[in-house]
């Protein structure tokens, strides 16, 4: 039956007829690959035109920046400085919580998962929609009813001061981590078209950064799916079930619990702003997602027959993009451009979201319950806070290339850090018995369990039958062509897909198996992390006397928070309403004038009247 299922999906989807329409539509623009046309990209293929274009977009987003630093000066405080003076309404929120995360990743690096696992990367749609539920219904109207700055400060209200300056610190290496990834790939693919030194790409990318947020404010065998999908093994790495579960879990950690996030929809002027800014970015966000798609099955509609990375044209598959854009657009002026632009927008997105969270967390956190200053010098201090950070991001992003892919690696960061702190917050919401001991003892022990895990699959990376990477093939590269673009000075092997690890020799000549211990998959990282912290918590709480204390019930989940009770007691009053309109016992004599006498309901005295004969 399976067999049955499986031919059937490919002659629906057949691999000639998906590729055609494609290359059809490609072609339709009057663009073709030069791998078909007997050449090649060459470095430093950027025209006038491209430069015009990437310069004016660093130009005007340096505008901004400076535009709101003039116009605001000497007005509001630190806070408002922080969190847009809490006057925003949901449009423009939306557009910036989608744009937080949506970086050069969603760019270069999420095509080219695409091009190597298949389509069944759409399954990340459906986590969205169940993350901004378990958002919009649990955490938002929770934090927008606090009105903190820092979401960390709940934790010290909550639990102790050691809680929040534990989460504080996990939040800040999290965030100059991801950073890092994210100012890393337009450097890097910046650096192979245009011979751009690495560093200065970096530096150019985060400087801008910099400059924004500290004087800003605020197919074919792709698309076939099958009965495979729905395997529960959680050693798989793309599965119906990882991608559902360890996808919803991994967004409501940054939807839920990141300041980043959180400091954004706590700017609205009301909660009812602030849902349906989050459900606005659920459009942007699937919308991004539907792109990535599209752009990883063109990927593969033109290099099907020639695989960039296994014929050593590219170092690494996030290259791809950059790749394919060079490869197809060398006689349209200023598309490259655009396309780069585009890349470098995506990243300074993301980064003054981190540069201005971490700005954020350290002045409420680390800086306020310590010092005893004016609101001038605390404004003046983060704009100081967004510099420092910049310089620390930049610096980070060097380090970046020794990650791996940067989809996978800022999953992985973020797994291990927020998965922990998304299983704090959640028992410090819901559980009223949770106290100090448990939520302390929880984070450490999911950020121990997380980062075991991760280690673990490092050291004994997943078996190709569990990862699962579709066949690539050179058979149609045409290597005889003299100006071939090479970018990467190591040879790589014909199968990249299928390597695996040989068996490590300690010194007394003992083989360390590691095929002893497959990993799951690298989205279980954050359903670890957060699991094993709630539970912990919960555990430590309820022996250590936790259900004898009281807690503040304004630092839980209140019913009135929910959009549920509102529906319900919306509906109910409706009915009592309904009710009492049909309710003909009530205010009768009002109603109806005066009862006559004669027909009230009394009982008759038979020894003062009868009935006479």
């Amino acid at each position: 039956m399976h067999r049955d299922l499986h031919l059937f999906t490919e002659d629906c989807l057949s691999a000639n007829s998906v590729n055609n329409s494609l290359n059809n539509y490609i072609s339709s623009f009057g663009v073709t690959s030069t791998k078909m046309s007997g050449g090649s990209p060459a470095a430093g293929s950027l025209m006038v035109a491209d430069y015009v274009v990437f310069a004016l977009m660093l130009l005007v987003s340096a505008a901004v920046g400076v535009y709101y630093a003039w116009v605001s000066r000497g007005r509001g405080n630190s806070k408002d400085f922080l969190t847009g003076s809490r006057k925003l309404t949901a449009l423009p929120v939306s557009m910036s919580l989608t744009a937080s995360f949506m970086s050069s990743t969603t760019l270069l690096a999420n095509p080219a998962e695409v091009y190597r696992y298949g389509a069944i990367f759409l399954l990340f749609g459906v986590s969205y929609v169940l993350a901004m539920v378990v958002t919009s219904e649990l955490f938002l109207p929770f934090f927008y009813r606090l009105s903190l700055t820092s979401t960390y400060e709940y934790l010290e209200l909550r639990f102790n001061r050691a809680t929040r300056l534990l989460g504080t610190v996990v939040f800040m290496i999290q965030a100059i981590l991801y950073t890092g990834i994210i100012i890393y790939g337009p450097a890097l693919a910046l650096q192979q078209v245009i011979d751009m030194d690495l560093w200065g790409g970096i530096i150019s990318t985060g400087a801008v950064c910099i400059l924004y947020c500290t004087l800003a404010e605020n197919t074919s065998d792709r698309l076939i799916l099958d009965l495979d999908i729905f395997d529960i093994n959680p050693l798989r790495r793309h599965t119906f079930w990882t991608m559902i579960t360890g996808g919803t879990f991994g967004w409501v950690a940054i939807y839920g619990v990141h300041q980043a996030q959180v400091q954004r929809y706590v700017s609205c002027k009301s909660i009812t702003h602030a849902r349906i800014a989050l459900y606005i970015n659920l459009v942007g966000l699937c919308s991004f997602l539907l792109c990535s798609v599209f752009a990883g099955m063109c990927l593969y509609s033109i290099y099907k027959d020639c695989d960039p990375w296994t014929a050593g044209h590219v170092s690494a598959p996030d290259e791809l993009m950059p790749y394919l854009v060079v490869d197809i657009f060398t006689g349209y002026p200023g598309l490259k451009g655009l396309f780069f632009a585009a890349v470098y927008s995506g990243s300074l997105s993301t980064v003054s979201s981190s540069i201005n969270a971490l700005a954020a967390v350290t002045l409420e956190d680390l800086i306020k319950p310590y010092t005893n200053m004016s609101e001038k010098h605390l404004t003046w201090v983060s704009k100081g806070l967004s510099f420092f950070y910049g310089v620390v991001c930049i610096t980070m992003a060097g380090l970046a290339s020794l990650m791996g892919g940067m989809m996978q690696a800022g999953a992985v960061i973020s797994g291990i850090t927020l998965g922990p702190l998304l299983g704090l917050f959640t028992l410090g919401i819901l559980c009223p018995f949770a106290n100090s001991k448990g939520g302390l003892s929880g984070l450490v022990t999911g950020l121990v369990a997380a980062l075991a895990f991760c280690l673990a699959s490092l050291i004994s990376p997943p078996i190709p039958e569990m990862t699962r990477p579709l066949p690539m093939t050179t058979e149609g590269c045409n290597f005889a062509t003299g100006d071939s673009l090479n970018w990467t000075s190591t040879a790589l092997p014909t199968e990249p897909s299928t390597i695996t690890t040989a068996p490590i020799q300690n010194s007394d000549g003992i083989h360390l198996l590691t095929d002893k211990w497959q990993s799951p998959s690298y989205l279980y990282l954050s359903v670890i992390g957060t699991a094993t912290a709630f539970i912990v918590g919960l555990m430590v709480s309820l022996f250590t006397g936790g259900w004898k204390e009281r807690v503040d019930l304004r630092l839980t989940l209140m019913r009135e928070d929910t959009t549920i009770y509102h529906i319900f007691k919306f509906f109910k009053g409706k009915v009592m309403r309904r009710t009492e309109e049909f309710d003909l016992t009530k205010n009768r004599e009002e109603k109806s004038g005066n009862t006559n006498p004669a027909f009230y309901d009394t009982e008759m005295d038979s020894t003062i009247s009868s009935i006479p004969k």
